[in-house]
């Protein structure tokens, strides 16, 4: 029995049936997206036929927080506390002399369209897209091993488009090319929640090594080996990895692309990365994800922990959630259990200055679910007036990703306080309840529910 990476998630998924197998050709273009899509990115798909490839794939693994908790074996009440305690409390990972990865190398004549289903998602889509690859790098001055997953444009052959917009990424590749070197890169497909979840760790803000996360979060090290013509380190039970350099000096362009909120995004040129390498299991399991919300869930947990503690030294926060609706980065809820008049408005402002891209806030009392559109949307046409409780600021910095910010090259944002007064003497803003209403068993009226 596997116990790190994609296989041992496949058989957790189809102990919990939560695993679906499609068995009818599809094709890689346009009509694997469009199943994975239906299904909202939620609901993990092993596709075992796929036209003119002899390799399976897997899409929508990640969408759903709840299978992430699920296989880190944490609650929603203390993933807060357990990511947090993998940032700060990092474990050495292991180096294993060989793995499954190792079954099978190739060196040569490299075509990764012919190699592998890369999928073409969108209409306008410049070219298929691989986008649910971790990209590993090394630190050149530390040693210590980054990863993030990163989009990458196929360009023919072994060559691909990559784009780095990871600052830490971004200037480690611009020192190295103004010496003419280039960056080794591994891109690594079958890997488990652990090996997700590090990845979305801001190295630029913690400046930890991403497998010693890894390590402490699955509670063993992470087993690693050598790759086989870069000088970095892999998950020995990965499904597939390909080997390769950022080539200083050469740019192509890339895109468009259907990006995270569902626009296409700038067409611009970035860096190649030459494929020289590439290992895999044998029949190895392609990883895919229609862009972009598979990544964008992990990486809008991680946002939720940084902008927990953020706001925790100021005021009592009992919760946070970073929106699916706004691209897990754009929109923010937060519960607080409020003490003084000014803590509301001391949480907008605070969460919109943490980071660029938060451009709506909303502040609720611990009453609200901020998991519950519909409450919050109650708490906000209840308890908020918009000349006394919303805040706007005008002019911000904000995202690209996020199109109406392009208009001007700037952002307003808004904070609202819908958070109850702390003087209710007559109990205006209580909620009507109904006692006993949360033990209730349906199933004890209804048989067959």
């Amino acid at each position: 029995m596997e116990r790190q990476m994609l296989r041992s998630v496949l058989e957790r998924l189809k102990e919990k049936n939560l695993l679906l197998e499609c068995n009818k050709e599809v094709d890689k273009e346009f009509e694997m997206g469009a199943v994975l899509k239906h299904f909202n990115n939620k609901r993990p798909m092993l596709f075992n036929k796929i036209r003119n490839s002899q390799i399976s794939s897997i899409g929508g693994l990640y969408g759903d927080r709840e299978i992430i908790y699920d296989l880190l074996n944490i609650t929603h009440e203390n993933r807060i506390e357990r990511f947090m305690d993998a940032i700060v409390n990092p474990e050495p990972y292991k180096i294993l002399n060989n793995g499954p990865i190792k079954e099978n190398i190739i060196k040569r004549n490299i075509d990764l369209e012919k190699l592998l289903p890369i999928n073409k998602f969108q209409e306008k889509d410049s070219s298929s897209f691989i986008t649910a690859g971790v990209m590993v790098v090394k630190d050149p001055a530390t040693g210590k091993y980054f990863t993030s997953i990163r989009r990458l444009q196929v360009n023919g052959g072994n060559k691909l488009s990559a784009l780095i917009a990871s600052p830490k990424l971004t200037n480690d590749f611009l020192k190295l090319e103004k010496q003419n070197k280039p960056l080794e890169v591994a891109i690594v497909f079958g890997y488990d929640a652990a090996f997700l979840m590090a990845s979305q760790i801001s190295s630029a803000t913690y400046g930890v090594d991403k497998y010693e996360i890894d390590s402490r979060l699955r509670g063993e090290p992470l087993e690693l080996v050598k790759c086989e013509t870069v000088d970095l380190l892999v998950p020995a039970n990965a499904e597939i990895v390909l080997e390769g350099r950022i080539i200083p000096g050469k740019r192509e362009t890339e895109g468009p692309f259907g990006e995270l909120m569902g626009y296409y995004g700038h067409v611009a040129p970035h860096p190649i990365i030459e494929i020289d390498g590439v290992m895999h299991r044998d029949n190895p399991i392609y990883q895919t994800a229609f862009p972009c919300r598979e990544e964008h869930v992990s990486n809008g947990m991680i946002r939720e922990i940084e902008l927990y503690y953020h706001l925790k030294n100021q005021l009592d926060v009992v919760d946070v959630y970073v929106t699916e609706g706004g691209g897990y980065r754009f929109n923010a809820i937060i519960s607080i259990r409020k003490q003084k008049e000014g803590d509301a408005k001391t949480a907008i402002l605070a969460s919109l200055g943490l980071n660029k891209d938060l451009k709506q806030v909303v502040i609720v009392d611990e009453d609200v679910d901020i998991f519950n559109l519909q409450d919050i949307e109650w708490a906000i046409t209840t308890r908020s007036q918009a000349s006394f409780d919303y805040v706007i600021v005008q002019g911000a910095l904000g995202s690209s990703l996020e199109p109406s910010h392009d208009l001007r090259g700037v952002t307003d944002k808004v904070g609202i306080d819908a958070t109850k007064p702390l003087n209710d003497e007559k109990e205006k803003f209580s909620r009507a309840i109904i006692p006993g209403y949360d033990k209730i068993d349906i199933s004890r009226y209804f048989t067959d529910i």
